[in-house]
């Protein structure tokens, strides 16, 4: 099974997510904060995609996201945000893309299946 990582703020909003991808069979894990730790969960876990909470400046986040790509060039990064201009700043701070908030679970599934193919379904 495909793997997420998902660093969000909102524990809500974590665990929705959490349970709408564990139903289209996505193993997710789920983090608050970004913090020096988050490059070894990578490590361990070894995601399929990593998606960020991008805040207002979103520092954090685009620090974490070169620090991936310097290690993991080909690791897909989304940016999650309400930012009114995400759709302008994601790629030029590295991210491969972005979901704005709020967003439908529809969306977000077509978003994930442009880096991960469907999975196949066993009968």
């Amino acid at each position: 099974m495909e793997t997420i990582i998902i660093q969000e703020t909102d524990e809500a909003v974590r665990d929705v997510l959490k349970i709408a991808l564990n139903e289209e069979n996505f193993i997710v894990y789920t983090v608050e904060k970004l913090d020096d730790d988050f490059l070894q969960l990578i490590d361990g876990i070894r995601p399929h995609v990593v998606m960020f909470d991008f805040r207002i400046g979103g520092e954090e986040s685009i620090n974490i996201c070169r620090q991936i790509k310097l290690k993991y060039p080909h690791l897909p990064v989304l940016a999650m945000s309400c930012n009114n201009n995400i759709n302008e700043v994601y790629a030029r701070h590295g991210f491969d893309g972005y979901i704005a908030k709020p967003f439908d679970l529809d969306l977000l599934f077509r978003i994930l299946r442009r880096y991960i193919p469907k999975i196949k379904q066993s009968s």
